[in-house]
């Protein structure tokens, strides 16, 4: 999975409005990989990574949601000591500069999955590739 579809959505600041976009998608049978929330001028933006990126349009889109997809560089990491460095100082070796990033836990393996918003896709997504498969 070294590319994912991201969904940036942008939610009311105020409370039960992120828990109801994430219910919304759960009832759709939609699962969260990988989230970040934050703050910004007064809007509450979400970004998520899902297992199922047509069911999240169908949800977004049908509940009139504004909302962006782009798309991430991924990687499944173990989780232990050094391995996130490793794959940001393996980024930054080859000049692509990481954006933001996040992580979650991939499903049934207690793997890390690493998502990097980067300036390279094409390029972070194979090196990342390489380091999960070495």
């Amino acid at each position: 999975m070294p590319k994912a579809k991201e969904f940036t959505v942008t939610i009311e600041d105020k409370p039960g409005a992120l828990g109801k976009c994430f219910l919304a998608l759960a009832e759709r049978g939609v699962n969260i990989l990988a989230f970040q929330t934050y703050v910004e001028d007064r809007e509450s933006l979400a970004r998520f990574v899902v297992d199922d990126a047509a069911g999240a349009m169908a949800v977004l889109g049908g509940g009139r949601m504004i909302f962006e997809e782009t798309e991430v560089a991924v990687v499944k990491l173990a989780h232990k000591p050094g391995e996130l460095g490793r794959a940001a100082a393996r980024l930054g070796e080859k000049q692509i500069n990481i954006d933001y990033c996040y992580c979650g836990i991939e499903p049934g393996t207690g793997q890390a999955m690493v998502v990097f918003g980067v300036d390279n896709l094409t390029n972070a997504a194979k090196l990342l590739d390489e380091l999960a498969a070495g």
